[in-house]
């Protein structure tokens, strides 16, 4: 496997790079922890960035309140700052801003190190949070741009669902198939990574809080599952029927026309024009033929759902205008 920088690899060491000249710059005592704080505040997405620096931040504050009042009324011993970490840890945790106690614990033993409180020490800690959160906030501006992968997973879903839906429609009308089915596993690992990258989107955007892919994503998802319900009761299928050849057909119509384009109406009014052609039809004459009508009318409704899914997401889509 070849050798590989991440993006995010190298905006971190930017990060610590440029917080660690600054803060030398600035003559600050332990310069290099505005490095560490800002490795620790360089997160995934910007939304999880400003949350983590606003987390360390604050408890940042905190530790400084605590150790500084314990330090100063106990003294500068070990077993004061074992009880400061006592103390601190369950405030921050309570709070929910466990990622800040990583940053504080750094401001806490510069504390116990110099062995005094000052209005220069408390400065100099507060530069330090600063310039380490901030060159974070900084680096964090730079996110990938996620819409190539996107349009990739969204192109490969469709067409693998066209080529499930194709395969099914065959093994009804013939009652057999050579289809290895790899499609799909591969479909689930498509929609999963879709999904997950679709939110990583969402995370990167600080004013949005949806996307068209991840709803796009969570239809597919949802459709999926229908087609896997109907599966089984295709694949049981080793005899076939006048009204195979019409599902086939309906199902071979469907793979054709998996797309972004909303074509519910059409195909809903196809499967009520079928469902009662098929009442009108004559009753089975053998328990083999009504095993297979009874099958094929469960999948008939199963693809009505696999299109409401569609219409729905479709209406909520036009109505948040995305």
């Amino acid at each position: 496997m070849p050798f590989k920088i991440g993006y995010r690899t190298l905006k971190t060491a930017v990060g610590a790079g440029l917080a660690v000249a600054i803060a030398q710059a600035m003559q600050l005592e332990f310069y290099g922890s505005a490095a560490i704080i800002t490795v620790l505040c360089i997160s995934v997405t910007r939304r999880d960035s400003l949350k983590v620096s606003w987390d360390r931040m604050v408890a940042c504050m905190i530790g400084m309140a605590i150790s500084g009042s314990l330090f100063e009324w106990i003294g500068y011993q070990p077993w004061t700052l074992a009880m400061i970490i006592i103390v601190f840890i369950p405030i921050v945790v309570k709070l929910n801003m466990n990622a800040g106690i990583a940053t504080s614990s750094v401001i806490i033993l510069h504390l116990y190190t110099v062995g005094g409180i000052s209005t220069a020490l408390i400065i100099n800690e507060l530069l330090l949070i600063v310039i380490g959160i901030g060159v974070a906030l900084l680096m964090n501006l730079y996110m990938p741009n996620s819409d190539k992968a996107l349009r990739h997973y969204h192109k490969e879903i469709e067409d693998h669902f066209k080529t499930i839906l194709h395969e099914l429609s065959v093994y009804l009308r013939y009652g057999e198939s050579n289809w290895d089915g790899k499609e799909i596993p591969e479909t689930v690992d498509l929609l999963q990574n879709g999904k997950n990258l679709a939110m990583r989107n969402i995370q990167n955007h600080i004013l949005r809080y949806e996307d068209q892919y991840y709803y796009y994503f969570k239809m597919r998802e949802k459709q999926f599952e229908i087609i896997e319900r109907m599966m089984p009761y295709v694949s049981k299928m080793n005899h076939t029927v006048e009204q195979s050849e019409t599902v086939a057909n309906l199902l071979d119509e469907l793979s054709k026309s998996v797309s972004p384009v909303n074509r519910v109406p059409y195909f809903l009014d196809r499967i009520k024009t079928m469902k009662e052609g098929f009442e009108e039809m004559p009753l089975p004459t053998s328990r083999e033929e009504f095993e297979v009508r009874s099958a094929l009318l469960y999948i008939m409704h199963e693809l009505e759902e696999y299109l409401h899914i569609k219409d729905r997401l479709w209406n909520d889509a036009d109505k948040k205008k995305l």
